[in-house]
C-alpha cells in the first residue's frame, strides 16, 4: 500500500509596513493584465502590512494585498525622511 506524503508549500509572509522601492519579478507567460505593467520597471510603494499601494511620479498606479505583493515583487526599503541632496 502506498503512503501519501503531504506536500509542503512555502509560506509567504505579507510585506511589513513601510515605504519601499518595488521591482516586479520577471513576467510569467500565462500572466494576464495584473497591474505589474503599471509598476514596471519599478515604483515606490507603501505597505500597511495588509495592503500595498504603488506610486509613480506621486500618482497611485496600482494596489494589491501585501501577501500578493511579497510573492510577486522584490522590495528595497526607502527612507521616509530623505533630503533632496541624498543620493
Amino acid at each position: 500500500m502506498a503512503v501519501l506524503k503531504r506536500m509542503s508549500r512555502k509560506s509567504i509572509l505579507a510585506l511589513p509596513s513601510g515605504h519601499y522601492w518595488a521591482t516586479p519579478h520577471a513576467p510569467f507567460a500565462l500572466d494576464g493584465p495584473n497591474g505589474h505593467d503599471e509598476v514596471f520597471p519599478g515604483a515606490e510603494c507603501i505597505s500597511d502590512g495588509k495592503w500595498v499601494t504603488f506610486y509613480k511620479d506621486g500618482e497611485e498606479v496600482w494596489a494589491c494585498n501585501a501577501v500578493y505583493a511579497a510573492a510577486h515583487f522584490d522590495f528595497a526599503p526607502v527612507p521616509i525622511h530623505r533630503s533632496p541632496t541624498d543620493n
